[in-house]
């Protein structure tokens, strides 16, 4: 595999890094990216390479939550560590409602289910321009009702305050971003906003989701695919892997500060002119 193909390889890595947290679909982007300039797909023996590539990538954008998420980690499996004052470092369990891994599980139930179901008909039929455009565009209309709907007054702060029937009603909006262009956090933001969650509530608990659904995903991906793949091709999943490491740990921690403040339309008028301005490109 020469240079030229790792370049290809650290740009989709770029583009899920800075996309994959933000409310825009960064598989919706890398499958844009790819299909209209990159054509990852000449490089292998099959387009499942090419798809698994776009799911696994994301791997390096899950240890970059780990790592920013590493203290609410150690909470969630009841590990604990004191520094030599005893006072608390990480994962100790002060005074009030803690977010419980039981949560994290209800959460995680539809999408779970239904990607399973559905895996191969992602693979073979909505790894597309045409679709992602759909999903960009739906994905946005989504976000600005919930801004516009969403209650003014958050009854959830804090993403400790989440109830279990809260956390199952944002898993059941995280279905949709099966449809590559939804974005995974684009629908769960904004079921949360439309269910009384903050927006930082929703931002933190859709981080902390993301690890366990994306890592079963590209695992499911990777096994279906194995056949397809060749030694030739480590280099450009190692160069992708840290590449989307390094730019999620940066988008991560930038997301986070400003979706409170300009919450989720601005990042819905950029969907819409991707898609108008794809579109044009794609069409004519």
């Amino acid at each position: 595999m020469d240079i030229i193909a790792i370049i290809k390889a650290i740009v989709l890595g770029l583009v899920e890094g800075l996309t994959e947290f933000a409310p825009v679909s960064s598989t919706g982007h890398m499958i844009i990216v790819d299909d209209m300039w990159l054509k990852t797909e000449q490089l292998f023996a099959s387009k499942y390479v090419a798809n698994t590539f776009k799911v696994v990538v994301q791997l390096g954008s899950i240890l970059a939550v780990l790592v920013v998420f590493k203290d609410r980690f150690i909470d969630l499996l009841g590990l604990s560590r004191l520094n030599r004052k005893g006072r608390e470092v990480a994962g100790e369990r002060p005074a009030g409602p803690r977010l419980k891994l039981g949560q994290v599980i209800v959460g995680l139930i539809p999408a779970g289910i239904l990607g399973f179901l559905l895996e191969d008909v992602i693979d073979e039929y909505l790894f597309s321009t045409a679709t992602v455009l759909i999903g960009l565009v739906v994905g946005a209309l989504l976000m600005i009702a919930a801004d516009r709907f969403g209650p003014t007054k958050p009854k959830t702060e804090s993403v400790d305050q989440i109830t279990y029937k809260q956390a199952f009603a944002v898993g059941l909006f995280q279905c949709v971003s099966i449809w590559p262009g939804f974005s995974r956090s684009g629908s769960t933001i904004s079921g949360g906003v439309l269910l009384g969650l903050s927006h930082r509530a929703a931002a933190d608990f859709t981080f902390i989701m993301a690890v366990p659904i994306m890592a079963g995903a590209s695992g499911l991906s990777l096994l279906k695919n194995w056949e397809y793949f060749t030694l030739d091709a480590l280099p450009f999943f190692i160069a992708g892997f840290i590449s989307a490491f390094v730019f999620a740990l940066l988008s991560i921690r930038f997301f986070l500060k400003l979706i409170n403040r300009i919450k989720l339309v601005p990042f819905a008028v950029y969907r819409l002119l991707l898609a108008a301005v794809i579109g044009l490109i794609y069409f004519l």
